[in-house]
């Protein structure tokens, strides 16, 4: 993990229950005999990245819909810090850093870390109404992100920056979390699959971070996704310096960097591999850097 992600040593339960109570009651023992909670059950990780964003980050008020996504935030600090050794190689920056948060879940996670962490400006867009609503609910209720983060919806499907980039914007980088799974039920299979490597008893449809059909899947899964945004980030080359997103597998990095070439993009793979999870993000440029 990098070395400025506040988690790379675990989760202090004990300092995290100081501050947010209601987490004592999902706290258990593992068979190591320490402090843990039951990641299987989405009210225990729910309720733990509600503590960690108050303890780490100053976020008193964080709500999502039941059985939204709730990311891992390690994994999302982690992002936010690769982004940031990303903006250093930008020549000539403007002072104020501002990126473009594509599908900003109602969670709105990466807007809040890059806004706490780094004092980033961020616009998150949603195609999901109920996403839109709950991202700026959680701006709304926290005033240290107030005038950092705007929130818009994205009422075309078919497009990814457009109608969301305006002629007079710049972006110093875009992230995504893109939907990964072709289906409901590949997205079903997969967790089926998890909880039997894990050699976890558990319900076929209990997503232990959630996610509706919007956050999970989409036609074509995570590799028609990113082409799509691929393609279409060529419009806006000169709006955008880094062009960023999470590739959850591997074997999609092959025809991802065929269409890259294709559009003479200087592209990089860094990894992101959080316990054992293994994931990568992949950032493109049509720009200078410095290197």
């Amino acid at each position: 993990m990098h070395n400025n992600n506040k988690h790379k040593d675990g989760y202090n339960f004990e300092e995290l229950i100081i501050d947010s109570p209601i987490l004592a009651k999902y706290v258990i023992k593992n068979e190591y005999n320490n402090l843990s909670i039951d990641f299987s059950d989405y009210e225990s990780v729910y309720n733990l990245n509600k503590a960690l964003l108050k303890k780490y980050y100053g976020i008193l008020n964080w709500e999502i819909p039941n059985k939204a996504l709730c990311p891992p935030i390690p994994s999302r600090v982690e992002y936010i810090h690769i982004v940031n050794d990303l903006i250093k190689k930008i020549p000539n920056k403007q002072q104020a850093i501002i990126g473009l948060d594509i599908g900003v879940g109602t969670n709105c996670i990466f807007p809040i870390l890059g806004s706490t962490i780094y004092d980033w400006h961020f616009k998150g867009s949603d195609t999901d109404k109920t996403a839109v609503l709950y991202a700026k609910k959680n701006v709304s209720q926290n005033s240290r992100l107030f005038k950092q983060i705007t929130i818009t919806h994205q009422t075309d499907r078919g497009h990814i920056f457009r109608g969301i980039i305006n002629k007079d914007e710049y972006f110093h980088f875009t992230l995504c979390n893109p939907p990964f799974h072709k289906s409901e039920l590949e997205a079903l299979k997969a967790s089926e699959r998890k909880w039997k490597n894990l050699k976890i008893n558990n319900d076929l449809k209990n997503l232990n971070f959630g996610g509706s059909a919007n956050e999970l899947w989409c036609n074509g899964g995570e590799l028609l996704f990113i082409k799509r945004m691929i393609k279409e980030s060529v419009l806006y080359q000169n709006q955008v310096y880094w062009f960023t997103s999470l590739v959850s597998q591997k074997a999609n990095l092959k025809p991802l960097y065929k269409i890259l070439n294709k559009f003479k993009a200087k592209n990089i793979t860094i990894p992101l591999n959080i316990g054992n999870k293994k994931s990568r993000i992949l950032a493109w440029t049509f720009q200078e850097s410095n290197e």
